[in-house]
């Protein structure tokens, strides 16, 4: 009888995974899309280049060809075993390189517990995709990063807590593919670059609230990021550093480092007296305070960013934040959504020492430098900030460093969208920024920017699955200089298998 019953169990665990593997080859999305932009000026209007993955480009004239197939885990919402993956390519024309693999990944995931492998555009915590300036540690400003990711990809409610208290996490390790590309940015001079870098994220939130009981929803948490291990090239010795030093540098890669990267310690090679956490550590506090009506809905966050451990708790002021309200209309032809945010980055801890020592004992501030790090650069990944987008990028130089230039602003930023008809909708961005450089190298003169985006997307009702976009593009003031462009994009989603 025991035999009987362990075939006829294994006979029902296969006939249940071949019925889920059938399902594969359901639910599957295809899309090609054609996109075009041309302009004058020296750069391309601001919102053209960022805050698209790693898929804009500096150059006020470009194109590109972009073909893409995937399946949604979601797609299997009904079932404990869900199964997503994902295949984009994409073509370009005045880009970093004429060929992207833009995502290539597979999700695995166990009722809330989600296996993801692989380089997948992932959506930034807390703030709206289309609207926001972008989250201070992690955005969608840069291009994905291969990575295994273990995580709560949707909040999860704890047992009998009534649905009042729900977390999301997740902890992930990968690495970057920008070896090339920082090459290429750095060829003929003698600039930091490293090569083979690793990436490690984690990040725990916690919700408590039931909209279904009580309007009112806080929601809470911290995310870290690293970027750590690989080789550098062109390290500089700092001052305070003992000894013989050689520029090129394989950095520590063990799972020592790995280790650091989640717990942060260890030092980096060129510390000094001055002894760090080791790698590129940073992170942030997120908050946020939502209200549910009947047709209608407003939120208010705040992101505070932090180096290191220097802000991470109340060492220092916490004076740099990004400020941020959402609200969702009652239906109607003029607006649905509207965003403010307004960003500083200006205190940094403030200008003047570093942390104590033995030899001097005082403790007074000490001067943070957002996004950029002594060994590893900057905070990006193929030219893009993986933060905020108003902390210009480093492809934005024309000098070959890749490094921020531009990390002590304050900003305001308005975003609209709305669908005065089923078959048209929009979008409106406008940002004005004021920059006063990064301390060590301070602008004599602040500059000023602001950035123009008008956009319309037109999907006939005739053509399911087509949607024809025209955006304006417009920059003005010394930040970037004056430039302006118009951007067409052509694009059709079909479905494989859709039930």
């Amino acid at each position: 009888m025991k035999k009987v019953f362990l075939v006829t169990l294994l006979l029902a665990q296969g006939i249940s995974l071949s019925a889920q593997f059938s399902r594969l080859g359901h639910d599957i999305r295809y899309q090609a899309t054609l996109q075009g932009t041309a302009g004058t000026g020296d750069t391309a209007p601001f919102w053209f280049t960022n805050n698209r993955y790693g898929l804009g480009t500096a150059e006020p004239n470009s194109g590109l060809l972009r073909a893409g197939i995937g399946r949604d885990a979601e797609a299997d919402s009904l079932r404990h075993w869900r199964i997503g993956y994902g295949l984009d390519l994409v073509g370009a024309v005045h880009h970093d390189s004429h060929f992207v693999l833009q995502q290539l990944y597979g999700d695995f995931q166990y009722k809330a517990v989600r296996l993801s492998i692989g380089q997948k555009e992932r959506p930034m915590e807390m703030k709206n995709q289309a609207l926001s300036t972008g989250g201070m540690t992690n955005s969608i400003n840069a291009r994905p990063i291969p990575q295994i990711r273990l995580e709560l990809p949707d909040f999860w409610v704890i047992p009998r807590t009534k649905n009042w208290l729900a977390l999301k996490a997740h902890i992930a390790y990968g690495m970057l593919t920008d070896n090339r590309w920082q090459r290429n940015f750095t060829a003929g001079t003698d600039y930091l670059r490293t090569a083979n870098s690793f990436y490690h994220s984690k990040a725990g939130f916690v919700r408590i609230g039931n909209t279904d009981k009580f309007p009112l929803t806080l929601t809470g948490g911290l995310e870290m990021s690293a970027q750590f291990g690989g080789e550098a090239w062109n390290l500089k010795d700092r001052e305070d550093h003992a000894g013989p030093f050689d520029s090129h540098q394989e950095l520590p890669s063990g799972a020592k480092a790995f280790w650091h990267a989640f717990i942060p310690g260890g030092n980096d090679v060129n510390d000094g007296d001055f002894a760090n956490a080791e790698g590129n550590q940073l992170g942030s506090w997120h908050m946020r305070l939502d209200f549910q009506g009947r047709s209608w809905s407003v939120g208010a966050y705040a992101e505070h960013f932090f180096e290191d451990h220097s802000q991470m708790f109340w060492q220092y002021p916490w004076k740099d934040m990004l400020y941020g309200v959402e609200a969702h209309l009652p239906q109607n032809p003029v607006l649905s959504t509207l965003v403010y945010e307004h960003l500083r980055t200006t205190h940094q801890s403030g200008p003047i020492y570093h942390d104590g020592t033995a030899t001097l004992p005082d403790d007074i501030y000490g001067i943070d430098n957002y996004y950029n790090h002594q060994v590893y650069g900057g905070w990006q990944h193929a030219g893009f900030s993986q933060g905020n987008a108003l902390l210009l990028s480093p492809l934005y130089n024309t000098n070959g460093r890749i490094t921020f230039r531009d990390n002590r602003v304050r900003a305001h930023h308005i975003g609209l969208q709305g669908e005065p008809t089923r078959e048209i909708g929009y979008r409106v961005l406008y940002t004005h920024e004021k920059s006063w450089g990064t301390y060590f190298i301070p602008r004599t003169d602040p500059a000023k920017g602001d950035f123009l985006l008008l956009e319309a997307n037109y999907r006939p009702r005739q053509v399911e699955g087509l949607s024809v976009g025209l955006a304006y593009g417009q920059n003005f003031g010394k930040l970037l200089g004056q430039s302006g462009g118009a951007m067409l994009t052509v694009s059709y989603t079909g479905w494989i298998g859709k039930d």
